[in-house]
């Protein structure tokens, strides 16, 4: 069903392009919403107490052996159900926004070729998501956590600094595009550690489900990738930039539910 209304909206026509995708951002409200309700509701009823523990490591004098050893404190815990339904609910408040406050500077923006608030939008959700999928490989460390945010925000917002800086241009300055893909590629090198030391040295390594959190997100993220390169080199239909913008649409919304149910799926069951 889901697949059926993602290409109703692709294929509309020009003539009806803005009015589709105001269309389409409503839909895509109400989904993001429903789903991040559904999602507290769900942990709730089911009753599964999902926590990861957020820790700081520094290093500690040890008065018997004269030396500094690493040590570990637990700063605060963190509910699994709030955090997978933040990322939900800020793309809902960013639609709400598109359709209501922000519609006249969303469609004026469109005409130019530039959307900022999809890029500050997926600066925050798409940071958050990647923070859950840290958490999910091991990673606890405050430090680290902060820093798989910042990338991500500043990946994200390298789409923005590309937009702004091509607009207008015939031929694309695709240096920020460039520094988005390496600030982007640095988080999943940070997993692979992270899987590489739990199959090494624990007893059960990586949990599966977290293997296809991997997979599937990474391809989605990538997608985004080739959805702006497609815009840029103006192949096919995507030398109409509000084809793109759909495609942006849906692909945060398929992303964003794929990790969220996979995540119930794998964390939250009995």
């Amino acid at each position: 069903m889901l697949y059926n209304i993602c290409m109703k909206f692709l294929q509309k026509s020009p003539s009806k392009q803005i009015t589709s995708l105001i269309k389409l951002n409503k839909i895509a409200l109400v989904l993001h919403l429903v789903q991040g309700i559904a999602m507290v509701w769900l942990v709730q009823a089911v009753g599964v107490d999902a926590s990861y523990d957020v820790t700081v490591n520094y290093l500690s004098f040890n008065q018997a052996t004269e030396s500094l050893q690493p040590a570990t404190n637990v700063l605060f815990s963190i509910n699994f159900a709030w955090l997978v339904a933040s990322f939900m609910f800020m793309s809902a408040l960013a639609h709400l926004s598109i359709v209501t406050w922000y519609k006249k500077e969303y469609v004026s923006d469109l005409a130019l070729g530039i959307n900022k608030a999809r890029w500050i939008e997926y600066s925050l959700s798409a940071s958050t998501m990647m923070v859950a999928i840290a958490l999910l490989s091991g990673m606890q460390d405050l430090a680290s956590l902060v820093m798989i945010f910042a990338l991500v925000a500043g990946m994200n917002l390298m789409g923005l600094v590309m937009e702004v800086a091509n607009q207008g241009k015939k031929k694309p300055d695709w240096l920020s595009f460039v520094i988005g893909c390496i600030l982007g590629i640095v988080p999943w090198v940070a997993f692979g550690i992270y899987v590489w030391a739990a199959n090494a040295y624990s007893v059960n390594g990586v949990p599966g489900f977290v293997y296809g959190i991997y997979a599937s997100i990474f391809v989605f993220f990538n997608c985004f990738a080739i959805n702006m390169y497609l815009q840029y080199k103006k192949i096919g239909k995507w030398a109409d930039y509000l084809y793109g913008e759909r495609v942006y649409i849906i692909l945060s919304l398929l992303a964003k539910s794929a990790l969220a149910w996979q995540v119930y799926a794998g964390v939250f069951q009995p």
